[in-house]
């Protein structure tokens, strides 16, 4: 049984807070160089010329999935691809993301398909903006499109009747832009903003906003053959689609990942995991683990957070609440901790309550209360079980001054020439003999220290001397 002692960082030695800042810097070197190759257009495929190209677009509009269908059309174009079809499904969706899409459709130099499927898909919110600026809209049975009103997102307050009326006005005009130039029903586009309209499929066709209703792909080749559809450069294009192969173009794994952490619940769970292995990196340095993938969660997090509408007033009471507890790492005590729990829960409950309207592209998003529950007991567990360990050390006293007074008598456990085991009382130490040899059994006197070792001298000789 070796003793420890607390040791104080010596030259060229890494402290606490360097290792957090190299772990971070590796963690944000590697997430980074991913989320590079997630962002950059897809390596083009193979495909026949002629092909019919599939894009699958399911789950919130946001970043990710406005690049990949403004690379995939220009994939398909410079492929030679007879029509590209986007199948959707989506809830709505950043603004700004779906306007990248939108305009990529618009100005496609390739007929495209928005086909909301299959049965029990939707198209809502940003999926009613992206459907009807397709050169042809359809819907499968069993599916529905529309609730494009602006509402609020994770909270219960509601913004002014002036902003909401800005925002209103702004996608009012923006759909009723799109629904003229496909020549839809614009009086219709305009319910579906202002009175967050719904309708199924076949009331969808019977209200002129969509062109076909298809059971499925098959069924939509059918039906758009012999169809004309005119492209952004005026140009009539007559589908002929009969012998065209189709070609499935789904995300690559980079993108479904970064893609499928913008949700508030996963983003949420990412911050409060980001948060236990920074201060588990903190608490225990120099494992690294902890502290990489604390780093990488909460990097990943704000990946999320850029691409929802966050309200970082809840954000910052979070990390405020990381603060509180490192804090009280250092003081060991409870208060700072109870602080920072309630500043963890404010934030959460803040974290999606908007300070100003959504856009009708975006759909009600906020944590699931049970969520935050479990997260904020999680961290206050962890965090009362690291302060109390931390508390219980603190009121220990050092190794190092219960260790053997000068002059106590011990004796030696193994040869010491010069170095061996010597057994003072119930403990075993590490000593060196700094009069001459020692022979185990043999009496010894402690002279000093060097370190954790003991340095001892026989007994037996000094007295003979």
């Amino acid at each position: 049984m070796f003793p420890s002692q607390r040791v104080r960082s010596r030259p060229g030695r890494l402290t606490t807070l360097d290792r957090v800042r190299r772990s971070g810097a590796l963690a944000l070197f590697w997430l980074g160089l991913l989320l590079c190759l997630a962002v950059k257009p897809a390596v083009a495929q193979e495909t026949a010329p002629g092909s019919i190209v599939v894009l699958h677009v399911t789950g919130v509009i946001d970043p990710v999935i406005g690049g990949y269908v403004e690379n995939g059309i220009r994939g398909a174009v410079e492929d030679g691809a007879r029509l590209v079809i986007i199948r959707l499904d989506t809830p709505g969706g950043l603004d700004t993301a779906m306007r990248t899409a939108v305009q990529a459709i618009m100005n496609a130099e390739v007929p495209v398909v928005v086909y909301v499927a299959p049965s029990g898909a939707r198209a809502a919110s940003a999926g009613v903006f992206i459907t009807a600026s397709a050169h042809v809209a359809a819907m499968a049975p069993g599916t529905n499109i529309g609730a494009a009103h602006p509402v609020s997102i994770g909270g219960e307050s509601e913004p002014s009747e002036t902003m909401v009326d800005k925002v209103t006005n702004d996608a009012v005009a923006y759909l009723r832009a799109i629904a003229e130039q496909r020549n839809r029903n614009v009086d219709l586009a305009e319910r579906l903003v202002r009175h967050s309209e719904s309708l199924s499929a076949q009331q969808a066709l019977d209200e002129r906003l969509i062109d076909l209703v298809a059971t499925d792909l098959n069924a939509l080749r059918s039906a758009l053959e012999g169809r004309t559809v005119r492209l952004a450069s005026g140009n009539l294009v007559v589908l002929h689609l009969g012998d065209a192969p189709i070609e499935e173009r789904p995300m690559n794994w980079l993108q479904m990942i970064v893609h499928g952490i913008v949700d508030p619940n996963i983003a949420y769970v990412l911050l409060s995991l980001g948060t236990l292995g920074l201060v588990a990196e903190f608490y225990n340095p120099g494992t690294f683990v902890p502290g990489v993938i604390g780093a990488i969660c909460l990097v990943l997090a704000f990946v999320a957070f850029g691409s929802l509408p966050v309200n970082y007033g809840g954000v910052a009471l979070i990390i405020l609440a990381i603060i509180l507890f490192v804090l009280d790492l250092k003081v060991a005590g409870f208060g700072l901790t109870i602080a920072g729990v309630v500043a963890f829960i404010i934030g959460s409950l803040l974290l999606f309550s908007p300070l100003t309207p959504p856009a009708p592209s975006m759909p009600r998003l906020s944590v699931s209360p049970w969520l935050i529950a479990l997260m904020t007991g999680l961290v206050a567990i962890s965090f009362a079980t690291v302060i109390t360990f931390g508390w219980r050390a603190l009121r220990r006293p050092p190794l190092m001054e219960t260790a053997a007074p000068l002059g106590a008598l011990g004796v030696a456990v193994s040869d010491l020439t010069p170095q061996g085991v010597v057994q003072w009382h119930s403990e075993q130490w590490t000593a060196v003999a700094v009069e001459g040899p020692i022979t185990a059994g043999e009496e010894v006197e402690i002279v000093g220290r060097d370190g954790l070792k003991l340095c001892v001298r026989s007994k037996e000789k000094q007295e003979q001397a």
